[in-house]
């Protein structure tokens, strides 16, 4: 499997001569668009021209084994949450299902988890629960001092979701607590310790998310909270959320830039073991409306949705080789211009070569539901995902 990059007079029906394979191959594995209509910086996955037969090899079984998860909100997804597990089912070890929100009494908001639990089971997945202090739709600190600060109702939070994952088959429990700052830091270490001794002897997994640090004294709310080497000693796995340097609020950039990322995995691996690492990547990118400014947001984009949009205005898709991210601008039909950073074939291959190098447990997406078919090509040619 190769990947090309579309130039300036290439069409398809040149590209699948150059690399002798069927032009349906190409468009198949791409899912392209338009035939009829490529852009200069488009990434095409060539499939090989081999039959699977043959082109299986002693080199199959050297591929590193590693673990994938992804999260899914179903509140986004719907009633098409099934189908968004089943699309990605072969690629996954894990499922983290967001959220089941914590509440000030010790309650917990349910989300509608039933279908993608049936699709996580057919596919041979590990759902975890995705335990949160998101409260109005942004997470509170102040929420998670309340439980930090009170035993009881860190117990019965944490009954409470034994009993739900019991009753419906999960396999773990995911915390996904943020924005926490400085004086939540202990207390969520405590918490942290708590879940693992009432859950450890039931024999369910136990995870946390953590904020994309560089340092262990790394100031700002996001970071103070999250003790990486002593949260590592606590759970089986972390996922690190490198992503969200390019956000909807803020200015236009690549939303997981490689460079970023690889300083926040190598400080990760000097704390952490790399059993436990997993890396973030995320599914989505943002199109921003030029010129920024504060209180303008920025419209999540699918990678699939990306290339639609080069395509539909017949711009050119440039590279950041800093970055490792594509880009465009384009000006819509009311005359405004936009800046899109995505990801694509390119982007995904820098950040697996990383997972590569890093010798980590393994990488997890956020979110699933956006559609991006060169993904799951490249872990198959790039990794044995091991399945639960």
């Amino acid at each position: 499997m190769k990947i090309h990059i579309v130039k300036t007079g290439e069409s398809l029906w040149k590209i699948a001569r150059i690399y002798g394979v069927s032009l349906n191959d190409i468009v198949s594995a791409n899912q392209v668009p338009d035939e009829d209509r490529l852009v200069v910086g488009q990434t095409l996955v060539i499939p090989s021209s081999q039959k699977p037969q043959q082109a299986f090899s002693a080199q199959e079984n050297t591929k590193p084994r590693i673990d994938v998860s992804a999260y899914l909100d179903p509140r986004i997804t719907g009633n098409l949450s099934d189908r968004a597990v089943d699309r990605a089912g072969p690629y996954l070890t894990y499922l983290g299902i967001f959220s089941y929100a914590v509440n000030p009494n010790g309650s917990l908001t349910p989300v509608k988890d039933q279908l993608p639990l049936m699709a996580a089971r057919r596919n041979r997945i590990a759902p975890l629960l995705v335990l949160t202090n998101y409260s109005g739709g942004q997470f509170s600190k102040d929420l998670a001092g309340s439980i930090f600060n009170n035993e009881l109702l860190q117990e019965q939070i944490l009954e409470q979701a034994l009993r739900v994952m019991e009753a419906k088959g999960y396999a773990g429990l995911d915390f996904d607590f943020e924005y926490l700052g400085k004086e939540n830091r202990e207390g969520y270490l405590r918490f942290l310790q708590r879940a693992a001794a009432k859950l450890k002897p039931h024999g369910y997994f136990l995870s946390a998310a953590v904020a994309p640090k560089i340092s262990g004294d790394q100031k700002g709310v996001l970071y103070e909270g999250h003790d990486y080497p002593a949260i590592g000693q606590i759970v089986d796995f972390m996922f690190i959320m490198t992503y969200e340097w390019g956000w909807s609020g803020g200015e236009p950039m690549a939303v997981s830039p490689l460079n970023l990322v690889r300083q926040v995995m190598e400080y990760a691996v000097s704390v952490i073991p790399k059993d436990k690492i997993m890396m973030g990547i995320p599914l989505y990118g943002y199109d921003w409306t030029l010129p920024h400014e504060p209180g303008k947001w920025a419209r999540s984009i699918s990678p699939q949705q990306a290339l639609q949009r080069a395509i539909q205005y017949e711009v050119s898709i440039h590279y950041n080789k800093t970055a490792q991210a594509p880009w465009f601008r384009y000006t819509d039909v009311q005359g405004r211009q936009h800046e899109v950073w995505f990801e694509d074939a390119r982007s995904i291959q820098a950040k697996f070569n990383l997972v590569k190098e890093l010798g980590i447990r393994g990488f997890y997406y956020w979110v699933l539901g956006h559609e991006f078919p060169q993904n799951w090509l490249l872990i198959e040619e790039n990794f044995t995902v091991r399945k639960w």
